[in-house]
């Protein structure tokens, strides 16, 4: 017979005066056990009156004392204890089961099993309304997403009105939060707010589970290994996290920031609908404010706060910071170094070893720096020069050769062709030498100019900077030469200065009696 059958609610329907078709039909018991529990109750001369007071399974062991549960109750460990220990990193069920066991067989007590300890651990969180531990570690992620509705902010003089974004960071295990608004959802505006997040949180965690957006992961195949995106990952590894994107279609693998995000609707854009902003920052502030409100509201149905689980457990598990915040990059890759030792970004020059010249270089660019890579190493460092400025070099002298100037071409070579061209090329190329610190600097604007006489031929290169030369430029360039070339000013110019020297030579002039009276 099993367990399951309930004798003492036979027993009252029996004193009710059922029969037994109606006992099982009402108590949704075979025949045969209805049968089984009436026979025995009056082989053991027990009745309604007596079992009215006793519980279902005292009644079943009076009945059947021979199937009743042999043994020894298994004691329960402290569960709350047992719950608090998981939210550790590195505490599984496993382990506190053998170390309840190990406790109970030194009190000389039987241990229930591995399977029963787990079942009656999650019978535990169901009974007292709280997440399991099993899937949430205190410290261990960080949950990260943008928040489906938006807010607005207006322009002062135009009226115009752009949309804002809201980036949601979350702990799951505390529920602490991070909000911040930003005016896109670009690469390096998610990049941004992860370094915003991390400063915020104090630390750093060993996990973030974002969704499947392009900004962060490129490809999340069903089978096969997800691809990221390089920025991303970089950005994770400064940190010394792993990005473990949440499945597609699978919301629940990030919960915590799901619900964050609904929070942040609630919270945030709800209780600032009735404000319109037209500064960022007086809203970044007034988003603070909100968001400092929602971390410290005590929880609906657990003790304490977001903001007292945080501090209390959750911070002092976070990996601390790096020195050096992680600074947003852009990659350039394939720039080839030039024979004038340098290499170009945004129209401005930096320098790399002499002995690189010819190589292909990779370059990262930060808000404050330019870095060259060669095979993965780093080769060369500069400040960024501004994006306002053209042509500017930014060079070490250590990059520079000694003595002559490496390659094919150096400064000597470059002047001896521009005595071939003219005395007013010579000119030009001079003045270009002398705006530089390094010759090595002058090469590229020099040769481009000389160039033009694969062009044009050597006379109309001649004219060009001489003209250029007389129009006042301190030192001609390619750029102000070769309009002249093109639009052929210098052989107007020419053409006009001859026919000037032929009316001297014989043009026909008037007599002065043309200009007299009558």
């Amino acid at each position: 017979m099993a367990r399951r059958i309930r004798a003492r609610e036979a027993l009252k329907l029996r004193a009710s005066g059922l029969s037994q078709n109606a006992i099982a039909r009402a108590a949704h018991m075979s025949k045969h056990s209805v049968r089984e529990v009436l026979d025995a109750a009056e082989d053991s001369g027990l009745t309604w009156d007596d079992a009215e007071g006793m519980t279902d399974s005292e009644v079943y062991g009076r009945l059947f004392p021979d199937k009743a549960p042999a043994g020894p109750v298994y004691p329960d460990p402290d569960w709350d204890r047992v719950h608090r220990e998981l939210a550790r990193t590195g505490v599984t069920l496993k382990l506190l089961h053998s170390e309840y066991a190990e406790t109970a067989a030194a009190a000389g007590e039987p241990a229930m099993s591995y399977d029963r300890f787990c079942k009656r651990y999650g019978e535990f969180t169901v009974r007292r309304n709280v997440v399991s531990r099993v899937g949430h570690k205190a410290g261990r992620n960080m949950e990260v997403d943008w928040s489906g509705p938006t807010m607005a902010l207006v322009d002062p003089v135009t009226g115009e009105v752009s949309k804002v974004y809201l980036f949601v960071a979350c702990l799951p295990f505390s529920r602490y939060s991070y909000v911040e608004p930003t005016l896109d959802m670009r690469q390096d505006t998610w990049l941004r707010c992860h370094v915003h997040a991390f400063e915020f949180l104090g630390g750093s965690t060993p996990v973030i589970v974002p969704d499947n957006l392009k900004t962060g992961v490129r490809s999340h195949p069903r089978e096969g290994e997800v691809a990221l995106n390089p920025a991303y990952e970089e950005m994770a590894a400064h940190y010394g996290a792993a990005v473990i994107p949440a499945r597609v279609r699978r919301p629940r693998d990030k919960a915590g920031a799901e619900n964050e995000v609904w929070s942040a609707a609630t919270y945030v854009i709800a209780a600032l609908r009735g404000e319109v902003f037209t500064d960022m920052g007086a809203l970044r502030a007034a988003v603070a404010a909100k968001v400092r409100e929602h971390n410290a509201r005590p929880f609906s149905k657990r003790e304490g706060s977001r903001l007292e689980c945080f501090e209390e457990v959750e911070r002092p598990l976070l990996r601390p910071l790096p020195r050096v915040p992680y600074e947003i990059c852009e990659w350039v890759y394939g720039r080839k170094v030039q024979a004038n030792c340098h290499v170009s970004y945004r129209r401005n020059f930096y320098s790399v070893s002499h002995l690189l010249v010819g190589r292909t270089v990779d370059l990262r660019v930060t808000e404050s720096r330019l870095e060259v890579f060669l095979g993965g190493e780093r080769v060369a460092t500069h400040p960024l020069l501004p994006a306002s400025t053209r042509n500017r070099y930014s060079t070490n002298a250590g990059d520079m050769p000694e003595g002559k100037s490496y390659g094919d071409w150096d400064a000597a070579r470059i002047r001896r062709w521009a005595d071939r061209v003219g005395p007013s090329c010579r000119e030009a190329v001079d003045r270009v030498f002398g705006s530089y610190e390094y010759e090595e600097q002058a090469f590229n604007g020099c040769l481009a100019l000389l160039r033009l006489s694969n062009r044009y031929s050597a006379e109309r290169l001649e004219r060009a900077c001489a003209m250029s030369l007389a129009s006042g430029k301190r030192s001609p360039r390619y750029r102000d030469v070769k309009p002249i070339l093109e639009t052929n000013q210098d052989r107007v110019q020419a053409a006009g200065a001859d026919a000037g020297a032929a009316g001297d030579e014989g043009g026909y002039v008037r007599g002065a009696g043309f200009y007299g009276e009558g």
